[in-house]
């Protein structure tokens, strides 16, 4: 080994291939029961969802009408704006408007 290569894990004292393999391991262990959680916690809250619709439904409302104001509400004004201006133009154009 030169001055500048780099000792391999094998290599350095006390330090071996299996251990840094754990190490790795550990980490995507970690990662993966974080994802497991939150898709736990995903699922709850698209349960709590589908309830709040059915409970809208129940009370007369449609829950398509719904799902459009939440969509649009996401949207920044000028890009409703603008989606509303050429909505508007296509229906001029084929005469529903």
């Amino acid at each position: 080994m030169n001055a500048h290569s780099m000792p391999t894990a094998a290599q350095r004292p006390g330090g071996d291939v299996s251990s840094a393999e754990g190490v790795a391991a550990d980490e995507l262990k970690q990662f993966i029961e974080r994802l497991e959680r939150l898709e736990e916690e995903k699922a709850g809250i698209m349960g709590d969802i589908k309830e709040v619709f059915a409970e809208l439904k129940g009370r007369g409302f449609d829950a398509k009408a719904v799902r459009t104001i939440l969509r649009i509400r996401k949207q920044d004004h000028s890009e409703r704006q603008e989606q509303e201006a050429i909505l508007e133009l296509y229906l001029q154009a084929l005469g529903m408007a």
